[in-house]
Formats: structure tokens, C-alpha cells, sequence
């Protein structure tokens, strides 16, 4: 047989389909289940033969646990479909506590402040009608301040809308274009707007002599 030939001969095996596995899983000790974390807990000893690769076992011991979860999923869990979100699986509550990453968090201690309004009655620890509605009036004026940890003021002095990170501001090009001029002249912007406003003040103080005048003259 030539080389074409053998290549062109279908080799054994090439359409046949792969084997489907058993859909039930028996064991010698059964599964126990936490379906709320889908979770499968295998009791059995880990049986690895030599005479496999090791990626094949392991993958084989896998299989049949996740195969035994979903048989339990589908035969205890309520099932319900719906042309909006089709067909959907309601797991229950989970049995299992799950060990935290991290500790519970301890309470903030008191500031000084709330310690000293918490002793003299201030703020929401006073007593008297109508103080916890001004204190909620009062925060509306606060923002929390994540980077800081605290409440500030939203606008005014060290309010939330300034930050001093911002030394870096860029300048508009017609201000930029008026701080040269201003330059040019011996002056600056701030010289320049100065005198700007004392000379639209004047102008209006004449403006209303005139006016008074014009006033008077119609009078008599």
C-alpha cells in the first residue's frame, strides 16, 4: 500500500463516538450534601491504581462527585420556568458555616467630641424635643469623607468639594492670555480685575447723579 493510500484510509475509531458514562454514581459510603454551597463531601478513602495516570484519576474521582451533586440538585431542589428567565433551579439555605477571612470588625471607639456631647446632652444625644430632627437637618450638611474616616462640611471650610490633593489646576487660554497682558503692563490679573471693579464703581456712582439730577429737573 503506498503512502497515499494510508493516508487516505480512515483510521479505526475516528468516527466512533465517545463512551457515555453511567449517570448513577454508587459508593460504598454515600455522598452527604450542602446543596446551598454545592457542595458534595466524598467520605470514601482516595483510591488512586497505579496502573492509571494520575490526571486520570483524579478526574474520573471528580466526575462521579460532581455527577452525584446534580442528581441531587435536580431529584430535591423545586424547578420552575418561566418565557422571561426560563428554566430556573431555587437551591436551599446553606447548612455549612463558612470560616471568615478576616475578623469581625471591632466597634469605632468614641471621639473625644461625642464622648463630651454624649456626657452634656448635644446633638442626637440630647433630650430635649425637637433635637433629633435639627441634627438630621445638621447632617444633611455633612458628607462622609471615606479617605479620612470622618464627616466634613460638603462645601465651605475643609468641605468635601475642596481638595488639596488638586495643586495642579489648569488655566483657562483667555485667562491665560489676560494674565500676559497684565504681565506686558507691570500688573497682574488680580491688579487688573481690582481696578476693573473700582472703575465699574465709579461709573455707576456717576450713572446715579445723573440720574438723581435728571430727577430733579423733571420734578420742577
Amino acid at each position: 500500500m503506498t503512502e497515499v493510500e494510508m493516508a487516505n484510509t480512515p483510521t479505526a475509531g475516528a468516527d466512533s463516538k465517545p463512551e457515555r458514562l453511567p449517570v448513577t454514581v454508587s459508593k460504598p459510603t454515600p455522598y452527604t450534601f450542602d446543596l446551598g454551597h454545592l457542595l458534595a463531601n466524598d467520605p470514601n478513602p482516595l483510591e488512586l491504581p497505579r496502573d492509571q495516570p494520575l490526571n486520570t484519576s483524579l478526574k474520573s474521582i471528580a466526575r462521579d462527585g460532581v455527577q452525584s451533586l446534580l442528581n441531587q440538585l435536580i431529584t430535591t431542589c423545586p424547578i420552575t420556568s418561566s418565557p422571561q428567565q426560563g428554566v430556573l433551579l431555587t437551591l436551599p439555605p446553606p447548612a455549612t458555616a463558612l470560616p471568615r477571612h478576616k475578623p469581625l470588625p471591632t466597634p469605632k471607639p468614641p471621639t473625644k467630641w461625642e464622648l463630651f456631647a454624649r456626657k452634656k446632652g448635644i446633638g442626637k444625644y440630647s433630650t430635649k424635643p425637637g433635637a433629633a430632627l435639627a441634627d438630621k437637618e445638621r447632617r444633611k450638611k455633612l458628607v462622609y469623607d471615606e479617605e479620612k474616616g470622618e464627616w466634613v462640611p460638603r462645601w465651605g471650610y475643609k468641605g468635601k468639594n475642596k481638595n488639596d490633593d488638586d495643586w495642579l489646576v489648569e488655566v483657562d487660554e483667555k485667562d491665560w492670555k489676560k494674565e500676559e497682558d497684565a504681565a506686558a503692563k507691570g500688573s497682574s490679573v488680580r491688579g487688573m480685575s481690582r481696578a476693573e471693579r473700582k472703575d465699574r464703581i465709579r461709573r455707576n456712582e456717576r450713572k446715579m447723579r445723573s440720574n438723581e439730577k435728571k430727577a430733579r429737573k423733571g420734578g420742577n
